[in-house]
């Protein structure tokens, strides 16, 4: 009887070579031994596994096995990643690969120098790392030529593929491939990491796009299971956090999650009063002040390092002992990309403490436990209707081909989704018409309003769908120390001003408004710290388990600390006349002469409710009718009875063919939409209230 060919046995002589010698594997793991047969015939897949599960390998090598077998040459592999700090944290272990074929892996994003771009093109990687923007902005060049670039494309790894999928930048994404394909002339090969999703096979359908031929692969041998360690403590305040963490695990290397940069330069620097060796990780900081903090903290023991989600995906921070949570996050799949940071030496058990700071983040904490023990993972749903990424496509392709026609568009775009030929056309003749387009013929240019509206720094504008926030610059002398939202420097203080920022106290100096700088000496105290964001909405989903724990529902598998147990016991003797333990529905009175109808439905159905009874039965809205993550605020005259009758009358119009349930849309949202001035109107609220 012949043994039955391995995964292992699917991979180059050569690869397999390296494998044993040079890493010194016995085996592959569970993942890479799955996926090397499909992915070396050319499938499609989703590898899914948790931080450091090896998908990185699972994916690399099949594909230098591809690379060695079919003489793949100049730039044949993408790897994309959502973060500049993983695709740098990533290309040495990539180029080390890469060498064993006599082969190159570089990195390109916003960070490469000039110097280094000259050198990419002079000299192309065979693998290149980069992002959606970096992509766009190769593309739309004056300097290179796309068409040379990427003719020899073959295949795209897209780590962390669910960050991608649950936002505008995997529509972005999406387009960017269609366009790489369309210069290849070839379908590319489409591989996405991801950690543990609730719908793995339609993430994959979402990755492939449309029209694919051939078989995809979800790839899955299995996530962390619930012998994970879970606890959950109160602690009441971010500065009692900080206490219970400089006592607890002395002598370990201890990851602490917080979910905003507040709290996190907050939480730094009240560990670094307890002389706990500390370090701070977020988006806000700058590259090398992020850069020497992961690299101390690698290199450490008995430290911490206290960071936002920028350190939930792979950035490899060395082996962690502990991983504790200030807050909570908004989802289980959060959760577990944290989680999975721990356990990963034979020894150890993956863990987890919560640590409730606040009533709010301590009942999500609950819900979401409870989630978890359930073994409930969100499903990862794009956002619907990116017409306003479709119109930011048109434009970029307009500007990489520099004349076109309405068939390049479809046919240059014709693996981008949401491009469809009458959407796509009515947005073709707005950008005419609002001459962000022009034409002569049947030939295409960009036109002036993109000139004026787009076109600083080489249409710099373009190359993403997001905006973000301005911030000014720190600087201590010359070294950059991160950003700071400008609404920190505007506001009243006595005598100096002080800062608060990768952790330390600084003073400003000098503030150059023209420039947004900001010039800083250390400070032995620490001052203000802030940054702008809009609130996130939670699913219906937790807001029900929120109820469920608050009715008396525990999970299973999570231990509480006595604290805990006492602060849920005291929130359920609270929350009791509103959780509908013997009704559905609860209305209570609330302040001003208000009712607050507590529904645990979540934002988005409570802000689509509202928006139904504005329509339908106004009188029971009163003056100023709110809504959250839990209940919508009426007049003290709305009673269960009415709502049930006008709740079934908006059902009744929505089959007569009226929606309304689309949300109230504030004019303000709709011009705050990046690129939403080449949208038809119609359709830009249609998007907005869709969403």
């Amino acid at each position: 009887m012949t043994e039955q060919a391995t995964g292992f046995d699917a991979l180059a002589p050569s690869v397999q070579h390296h494998i044993v010698n040079t890493l010194g594997w016995s085996a592959l793991r569970p993942l890479q031994e799955e996926a090397a047969a499909p992915l070396v015939a050319g499938q499609d897949a989703i590898l899914l596994a948790p931080t450091a599960g090896g998908k990185t390998e699972a994916a690399t090598f099949p594909l230098l096995t591809r690379m060695s077998n079919e003489d793949w040459r100049g730039t044949s592999v993408l790897y994309v990643c959502p973060l500049r700090a993983l695709l740098n944290n990533l290309q040495p272990r990539l180029s080390s690969y890469a060498q064993w074929l006599g082969r190159t892996a570089e990195v390109r994003h916003g960070d490469t120098t000039a110097g280094q771009r000259k050198r990419l093109q002079a000299e192309p990687p065979d693998i290149l790392l980069t992002t959606p923007e970096s992509l766009e902005a190769m593309l739309v060049s004056t300097v290179t030529s796309p068409q040379v670039m990427f003719a020899n494309l073959r295949a795209i790894v897209v780590d962390e593929v669910h960050a991608f999928a649950g936002d505008d930048r995997g529509w972005h994404l999406q387009g960017v491939l269609s366009r790489l394909e369309a210069i290849a002339g070839r379908p590319l090969q489409r591989i996405g990491l991801s950690a543990t999703v609730g719908n793995p096979h339609e993430l994959l359908r979402w990755l492939r796009g449309p029209g694919r031929d051939g078989h995809g692969s979800v790839i899955d041998p299995g996530g962390i299971g619930k012998d994970s360690v879970v606890h959950l403590d109160w602690v009441g305040t971010v500065d009692n956090a900080a206490e219970v963490i400089s006592r607890l695990h002395r002598g370990e290397k201890r990851l602490v999650f917080a979910d905003s940069r507040r709290s996190v330069e907050s939480l730094t620097l009240s560990l670094r009063e307890r002389k706990v060796e500390t370090f701070a990780s977020h988006s806000s900081l700058s590259v090398d002040e992020r850069r020497r903090s992961e690299q101390a903290f690698a290199e450490a023991q008995d430290t911490v390092i206290v960071a936002t989600s920028t350190l939930e995906l792979g950035i490899d921070v060395g082996d962690l002992d502990r991983c504790l949570q200030v807050g909570a996050p908004r989802t289980v799949a959060s959760m577990l990309q944290r989680l999975g940071r721990t356990g990963r030496r034979a020894d150890t058990a993956r863990n987890m403490l919560f640590l409730g700071t606040t009533e709010e983040e301590f009942l999500r904490a609950c819900g979401l436990l409870l989630l978890w023990s359930e073994g409930y993972v969100e499903p990862i749903q794009p956002p619907p209707m990116p017409y306003h990424v479709i119109s930011q496509q048109i434009l970029g392709l307009t500007l990489q081909r520099r004349a076109l026609t309405r068939e390049d568009i479809h046919h240059d775009l014709a693996a981008f989704a949401p491009l469809t030929g009458t959407e796509g056309e009515a947005i073709i003749d707005h950008m005419l018409e609002q001459q962000f387009l022009v034409s002569d013929g049947e030939l295409l240019f960009a036109g002036p309003a993109a000139e004026s509206r787009y076109g600083g720094m080489h249409f710099r504008d373009v190359m993403a769908v997001f905006t973000a926030a301005p911030q000014f610059t720190v600087l201590h002398g010359r070294t950059e120390i991160g950003q700071i939202d400008p609404m920190v420097l505007r506001s009243p203080h006595d005598g100096s001003l002080t800062i608060t920022l990768a952790g330390k106290g600084w003073r400003v100096t000098s503030i150059d408004w023209n420039r947004q700088r900001a010039q800083v000496e250390p400070s032995t105290v620490g001052g203000k710290v802030r940054w702008s964001g809009v609130p996130q909405p939670i699913s219906a989903a937790l807001t029900s388990a929120i109820r469920r724990s608050l009715q008396g529902v525990d999970p299973e598998g999570v231990e509480l600390t006595r604290r805990a147990q006492e602060k849920l016991a005291e929130l359920r003797a609270e929350f009791t006349p509103f959780v509908g333990v013997n009704e559905s529905d609860v209305l209570a009175p609330h302040d001003r002469g208000r009712a607050r109808w507590w529904t645990w439905a979540g934002g988005r159905e409570n802000a689509r409710t509202l928006a139904a009874l504005t329509r339908v039965a106004p009188e029971l809205l009163g003056e100023a009718p709110t809504w959250d993550n839990y209940a919508i605020t009426l007049s003290e005259e709305a009673t269960m009875p009415a709502l049930r009758v006008a709740l079934a009358e908006a059902l009744e119009r929505v089959t007569e063919g009226d929606d309304v349930f689309a949300p109230l849309i504030d004019e303000k949202v709709l011009r705050e939409v990046k690129f939403g001035d080449m949208v038809p109107e119609r359709m830009l609220r249609a998007e907005v209230a869709g969403r």
